[in-house]
Order: C-alpha cells, then sequence, then structure tokens
C-alpha cells in the first residue's frame, strides 16, 4: 500500500502520467474507476489535429505512449492543412476506440513498476501542506511521496440531455464527489465549472452515404510516432473513409424552435462552453445568418458499426436530437444509438500551479488534464507526461524539466494555463505558438528526443536514429548554405519558367525552395549530392532551407529574450512597491507569481516597458 507515485485517473493523461513516473524507475499506482475504461476516448474517435498533432509528436519525442497506440489503432490517417506551410500543418487519425482502449489499458498492465487498482480515490492525506497519499471509496489507504490527479470531467460531474439531469463523470459511469470537495477544503484550491459536450452516435447500416462526400486518408499515410516503421505502415495499413454531410434550413428551424428546451440558454449549465467546439445549438445562435455548417461523420471503429456525428454536439432534448438528425439528406433514416449529452464538471484554476505542474500550496501534489482547464485527449497526456515526469524528477531531488515557449507546444499549452489561467476550456492552436516556425511537428524528436533520452524514456537505439537524422538535416542544410548564387543558363532557364525574378543574397538552393511551386526533382537538378537521402530526410533538408532565412529571425529574437530567463523574481517580491508600474500591472504580477521575467513576459497585458522597470527593481534589490 506504499508507493513513489500515485497517479488518479486512467485517462490520457493518467496514461501518460502513471508510464512516465514507472519508466523512470519509482514505484506507481494508477487508480481507476473501471480498469476496462483506461484510455477509454469518451468524445470523438479521433487523436490529433491542427496543434494537438503537434503536442502529440512532442509527447511521443518524449517516449510517451498515444502516438504508438494511434499508429496501431488507427483507421484513417490524414495531414491538415497540406497546401500550407509545415509549421501550421497537422497529423490527424481516426482511431478505433474500442481497439485504442484494450491497447492502452495492455500497456498499462504490462509496464513494470506499475500497479492497476479499480477503486475509487474519496479523499487526499495532506500533512502539514505536503501530500502523503489517498483514501478511497473501498476504505483503503495508500501512501505516497507524490500524488498526481488527472480526474477529466469527473469532479462533481452533471450529464445534460435535455430537461433531463444526472450525476456522473461519463455516461453511465459515477462521479467524484468526495476527491472534489478534498482539493477544496484539504487543499484551499481555487475550483470553479466547466461544460463540455458530445453528439449522438448513429447506426451506420441506416446512413445512406452515396448522396455524402466521401473523405478518403491520404493515399501514403505517415504515422504518428516516430518510432514506428513507416515503410511498413504504409504498406500495411488499412484505412476507412469518412463522409461529409451539411445541417439546412429545416435543421437549423428545429434547433432554434427548441432553444427553450436548451440547457446550454436555460440557465441549467453554469460552466463555460468551450469556444472552439461549440455545440450545435450554440453554433445556430452565434451565426444565424450560416445557411448551412458541415458534419462529418466518421467510423468509430473498424467495423463501421457506428458513426461519430462530428460537428452536431448538443444536450437538445432526445426528440429534438431525433428531428434535427433525420433532417439531413442521407441521414433521413438514422437510427440513434447513443444520444449526445453535455457535461459540467469541476476544474481548479491553473493558476495555482507551478510550471512543473506542482500546486504551489500542497507540495508533492500535481494536476494534470482537464482538471487544470483543458479540452482534449492530446493536451491531457501532454500534460500528464510533463506531471509523470517532474515527479520523477522531484523523488530524484533534481530540477523540474520546463519546456520554454519556444522549445515545444507542451511549453506553450503550460505556460498559457499557469501564467494566464483559463475561464473556458483551453484548447491548442497553432496560432497560440509564437515561434511555430522552429516548432514543426516533424522537428519534435530532434528538438526533444535528448530530454526523453536522458530521462530514460527514449531508448538509446531510438536515441541514435535521431541523432542521424538531425546529422543529416544539418549536412543537408550546410549544402544548400555552401551552394552560393552563381548564375548559369540552366539554373536562369529554371527561374524563368517558373516567371520569377531571382532573390539576392541567398543560395542557389535556397532561391528555388523559397518559392512555392518549387518541388524536389527540380531541386535535385541543382543540388544532386541530395539525391543520397531517402525522400523523408531530403523534404526536410527543403524545408529547413526554405524558411531558413525566417527561422534565423526568429533565433536572433529568442536570443535577445533569453537574457530575461534566467532572471528570477525573489521569492515574497513585493510588486506594488515597484514605481512606474500601473495598478493593473502590479495586481496581474501579484496574482500570478511569476518565478521569471519570461514568465512574467507571457502574462497577458505585461508590456516589454513594465519587465524593463521590473529588471530594474530587482538589480537594485540584488545590490541591496
Amino acid at each position: 500500500m506504499n508507493y513513489d507515485v500515485i497517479v488518479v485517473g486512467g485517462g490520457h493523461a493518467g496514461i501518460e502520467a502513471s508510464l512516465a513516473a514507472a519508466r523512470m524507475g519509482n514505484k506507481t499506482l494508477l487508480v481507476s474507476m473501471l480498469a476496462e475504461n483506461v484510455g477509454a476516448t469518451s468524445c470523438n474517435p479521433a487523436i490529433g489535429g491542427l496543434a494537438k498533432g503537434h503536442l502529440v509528436r512532442e509527447l511521443d519525442a518524449l517516449g510517451g505512449e498515444m502516438g504508438l497506440i494511434t499508429d496501431e489503432a488507427g483507421i484513417q490517417f490524414r495531414i491538415l492543412n497540406q497546401t500550407k506551410g509545415p509549421a501550421v500543418r497537422g497529423s490527424r487519425a481516426q482511431i478505433d476506440m474500442d481497439k485504442y482502449r484494450v491497447i492502452a489499458r495492455n500497456v498499462v498492465l504490462n509496464t513494470p513498476n506499475l500497479d492497476l487498482a479499480q477503486d475509487t480515490v474519496e479523499s487526499l492525506i495532506v500533512e502539514e501542506q505536503e501530500i502523503k497519499g489517498v483514501r478511497t471509496a473501498l476504505l483503503n489507504e495508500y501512501r505516497a511521496k507524490k500524488v498526481i490527479i488527472t480526474s477529466g470531467t469527473f469532479l462533481n460531474g452533471i450529464i445534460h440531455v435535455g430537461e433531463v439531469q444526472q450525476e456522473g463523470g461519463r455516461f453511465g459511469e459515477p462521479r467524484s464527489v468526495g476527491l472534489s470537495a478534498s482539493l477544496k477544503n484539504d487543499c484551499d484550491l481555487n475550483m470553479a465549472r466547466l461544460k463540455t459536450g458530445t453528439c449522438a452516435r448513429i447506426d451506420s447500416s441506416s446512413i445512406d452515404f452515396s448522396v455524402m462526400e466521401e473523405q478518403g486518408g491520404d493515399e501514403l499515410p505517415n504515422p504518428f510516432s516516430f518510432r514506428t516503421d513507416r515503410e511498413n505502415f504504409r504498406a500495411t495499413k488499412k484505412q476507412l473513409p469518412c463522409y461529409i454531410a451539411y445541417t439546412n434550413e429545416t435543421t437549423h428551424k428545429i434547433i432554434e424552435s427548441n432553444f427553450y428546451r436548451a440547457p446550454l440558454f436555460t440557465g441549467q449549465i453554469a460552466g463555460k462552453s468551450p469556444r472552439y467546439c461549440p455545440s450545435i445549438e450554440d453554433k445556430i445562435d452565434k451565426f444565424p445568418d450560416k445557411e448551412r455548417h458541415h458534419l462529418f461523420l466518421e467510423p468509430q471503429t473498424m467495423d463501421n458499426t457506428e458513426i461519430y456525428v462530428n460537428g452536431l454536439s448538443t444536450s437538445l432534448p432526445p426528440e429534438v436530437q431525433r428531428d434535427m438528425i433525420h433532417s439531413v439528406k442521407g441521414m433521413e433514416n438514422a437510427k440513434i444509438v447513443r444520444y449526445g449529452y453535455a457535461i459540467e464538471y469541476d476544474f481548479v484554476d491553473p493558476r495555482e500551479l507551478k510550471h512543473s505542474l506542482e500546486t504551489k500550496k500542497i507540495k508533492g501534489l500535481y494536476l494534470a488534464g482537464q482538471i487544470n482547464g483543458t479540452t482534449g485527449y492530446e493536451e491531457a497526456a501532454a500534460q500528464g507526461i510533463m506531471a509523470g515526469i517532474n515527479a520523477g524528477l522531484a523523488l530524484q531531488e533534481k530540477e523540474p524539466l520546463i519546456l520554454r515557449r519556444d522549445e515545444a507546444y507542451i511549453g506553450v499549452l503550460i505556460d498559457d494555463l499557469v501564467t494566464k489561467g483559463t475561464n473556458e476550456p483551453y484548447r491548442m492552436f497553432t496560432s497560440r505558438a509564437e515561434y511555430r516556425l522552429l516548432l514543426r511537428e516533424e522537428s519534435a524528436d530532434v528538438r526533444l528526443g535528448h530530454y526523453g533520452h536522458e530521462l530514460g524514456l527514449v531508448s538509446d537505439e531510438q536515441y541514435e536514429k535521431i541523432k542521424q537524422k538531425a546529422q543529416q538535416i544539418q549536412a543537408g542544410a550546410q549544402l544548400l548554405e555552401e551552394l552560393k548564387f552563381t548564375p548559369n543558363k540552366e539554373f536562369n532557364a529554371l527561374l524563368a519558367s517558373m516567371d520569377e525574378q531571382p532573390l539576392k543574397d541567398v543560395s542557389t538552393a535556397q532561391q528555388l525552395v523559397a518559392r512555392k511551386t518549387f518541388d524536389v526533382q527540380k531541386m535535385i537538378t541543382i543540388v544532386p549530392e541530395l539525391d543520397k537521402y531517402d525522400d523523408y530526410i531530403k523534404n526536410e533538408i527543403l524545408v529547413e532551407g526554405k524558411y531558413a532565412r525566417y527561422v534565423d529571425k526568429q533565433s536572433q529574437e529568442i536570443q535577445r529574450m533569453k537574457k530575461y530567463l534566467k532572471v528570477k523574481i525573489p521569492e515574497g517580491f513585493n510588486f506594488t512597491g515597484v514605481s512606474g508600474l500601473s495598478k493593473e500591472v502590479q495586481e496581474k504580477l501579484a496574482a500570478f507569481s511569476p518565478p521569471t521575467l519570461q514568465a512574467a513576459m507571457n502574462i497577458s497585458g505585461i508590456t516589454p516597458a513594465a519587465i524593463e522597470i521590473l529588471h530594474i527593481y530587482i538589480r537594485m534589490a540584488a545590490k541591496k
């Protein structure tokens, strides 16, 4: 009954947290209400997407499991934003949600140092502001030096379907009341309410797909994990199509005429809804002039017996759900297997956390996932692995791993949460990352693999592959740099055929790569040495060349900012005594208590001028 680390909750955050802690050599316990639901995908049967795909790739680079499970359980793989720049493309996979859950549970059960217990944590054991363990509904008492809470939507969860309300953390599963009270009363954490939702699931055999637009996967699918063999994956992966349908005027009238029964509008739901994944009733209310909305019909398993109607999340009454679904072309005879619902739950203000995801008030207590105000499997998993890593490092009496904003989307995610907080479910977007040119999906292993290797989460063999990839890309980029612009007939003819004016002061290769219409074969005619690399490395070299100037510019900006990164703000620093700062800025700094000037710079509303003033006062305080 004694452990080094206890993880509460078997969702995506809990899986990554417990695996990381155990693989770092710590005796770890994962407590889940239902053992068979470890790794359940409660909402949509998909992993990744814009910016979310970046999180999964970074998670994989650190030694996480989500990418590997997705590659095995995936039933369709697509790169989103293919026509846009590499920095804003996103990998997305439809998954067999049943298979995903089984694989995830089996990984947990077969990991050394990791135990799984089916039980419900009712309270935390806290002594002198330090975590000591947990107590459960079965009257078990488990002791541990570190506890990680990954409770998802289960804290005081209430399910809404029209006027009907049910207590639950997920449909058909009980909620957690005691743990929520313990976090508030025993730990004195500031808590509030959020809302999220899901859509109806339809019997596939009752849908007429022939009148819908088919959306297949990529012809040459790319795996999520850097550890998956790319060629074998492409040769053997079977994919299923998705379909696109649309709402119409009739659909909208049905929804509008039932606004008075929508829990979202009647005051029945008090929690804040996700802005970027709204319910269909919220869309119709906010965009009354829009004639139609996309609906993506996605298979939930390889057997394709149920369809998830992405874009039709709702908490309207069952009869209204039936009417609006039957109004959609191709779904006139649709049979609903599971009705959509909304769920309202407690979360902890993430400003209660340090960047390590340890709570500021209770030593040894970490929070990860939706309990911190995020939405999405990917955001949860990213927090989970960081909480597990930092709990493990703390047990080794080492400094926590804090990823910077210029290092990883994970760094952006956590920094946004703990410095700015959130009053609505937080979702990751590429626009949140100011250094996204440096944070492309395909560079995640090169950027972060050394951390995973140092922690013992990435094998020596895999790390050698990462180093080899980095060396090849660097050698290719150097080759492009050395090929300075020298006019010749072949190259000038190539430029003329593209109807472009030559760019100055860049290499021949970069001239070609900088153009939107460049392709690999034309490039090889200029730089035949590149032909020795495989297509994947070749493409990465060309991308590096295309963005070289912009990357250099961002790198210079980061170097200028790094002088602030090392400046620590003394603990207990009196921000109200800093002359020259507005009262609003003083209040924000006092509320967030940023540990460094870099953290202060990332607080919404804090200007560079305010940072300069603060820097001066810190230096003055140090001299005194």
